[in-house]
């Protein structure tokens, strides 16, 4: 007869009172306060990015544009660098 193996299993230990949460001890107003808050301050930081990067394009355009009227540039451009000179 073959033995019957007890599988080894850890014991779940048992749940003691879980310590309280911040959350648990500030009242419902403070806490829907923070939340608006955070978003709040999300929604701001979304508007900044997407102005930096409006203001980036700005940039990038303006500069493209000068080039296209930078004589220099356009005949370097356009001159493959073999037939220079």
């Amino acid at each position: 007869m073959t033995k019957k193996r007890k599988s080894a299993q850890a014991p779940k230990p048992i749940l003691q009172d879980k310590p309280a949460t911040l959350k648990d001890m500030l009242s419902p107003e403070v806490l829907s306060k923070l939340q608006s808050q955070a978003a709040e301050l999300k929604a701001e930081e979304v508007r900044i990015m997407v102005e930096k990067k409006t203001q980036l394009a700005e940039l990038n355009k303006a500069e493209q544009n000068r080039l296209d009227n930078d004589f220099e540039y356009l005949l370097n451009k356009t001159m493959p660098a073999s037939k220079k000179k």
